[in-house]
């Protein structure tokens, strides 16, 4: 390693400590919030106190300011842990760093909700179905189509984004549903997709495109089961409203 190199990264590593150093109150309230949350629980925590806590990955900062301002424009935890990078790096003092906390957060969440709805029928945990399904694409910008596959027991085999689109429109192709359902040795299907809008109300082309995977998977012995609409806060399902 170059001789200024090694001086350079000293230099940060002494910064870095010297700063820890002058600033025994922000150590001192780290530690009251650490015992805090262990004593009472993660619910005895306000929100922008748990962001105040994931930002502590972030060194030489006092994050509760920053935690304040991150719900100040977004309004919640979840908003915010799902707030898109150029959106969060808009908020003054939020950097790379802060941003990937969050985004290791947001994907934690993802996976434990994802987790509880695999090995069993999916039909039978319609909740936890649209709580995972709202975490992942309720304040997602860009429309996109993911489906679910499923097995002849109707537990989730994947669940895979197919495409991403525009702020209003994403293309379902039939064919290329079937044929990966075919790979994974699905038995049955369920069609999601997001509006950026916030109105989970189908389109026209929404209904005919959903038919037209719904024969696909039909001719091939292939169940659609429904087809999710997701938007900020509701969501549809066509079974329920009589569109399939």
């Amino acid at each position: 390693m170059p001789r200024r190199k090694r001086v350079a990264e000293g230099a940060d590593l002494f910064a870095e400590a010297k700063a820890e150093a002058l600033e025994p109150s922000h150590l001192d309230h780290r530690r009251r919030m650490r015992e805090r949350l262990f004593a009472a629980g993660p619910e005895a925590l306000a929100d922008y106190e748990l962001l105040e806590m994931v930002l502590y990955a972030v060194p030489r900062i006092d994050t509760k300011p920053l935690a304040k301002a991150l719900i100040a424009k977004f309004g919640s935890f979840a908003a915010a842990i799902s707030a898109p990078r150029a959106e969060l790096l808009a908020v003054e003092g939020m950097g790379d760093g802060a941003v990937a906390a969050l985004k290791v957060v947001h994907a934690a969440s993802l996976r434990l909700l994802k987790a509880e709805l695999r090995d069993r029928p999916v039909l039978n945990s319609w909740d936890r179905l649209i709580e995972y399904l709202h975490a992942a694409l309720a304040r997602e910008p860009i429309e996109q189509v993911r489906v679910l596959f499923l097995d002849s027991r109707n537990r989730l085999l994947a669940d895979e984004q197919q495409w991403r689109g525009t702020v209003n429109h994403a293309p379902i192709y039939p064919r290329e549903v079937v044929r990966r359902a075919l790979e994974l040795q699905a038995a049955a299907l369920i069609l999601v997709h997001n509006h950026p809008s916030g109105d989970p109300t189908p389109s026209r082309a929404d209904i005919e495109m959903t038919r037209e995977v719904a024969a696909a998977a039909r001719a091939l012995g292939l169940a659609l089961h429904d087809h999710v609409i997701v938007g900020n806060g509701r969501w549809l399902s066509f079974r329920q409203e009589g569109l399939l």
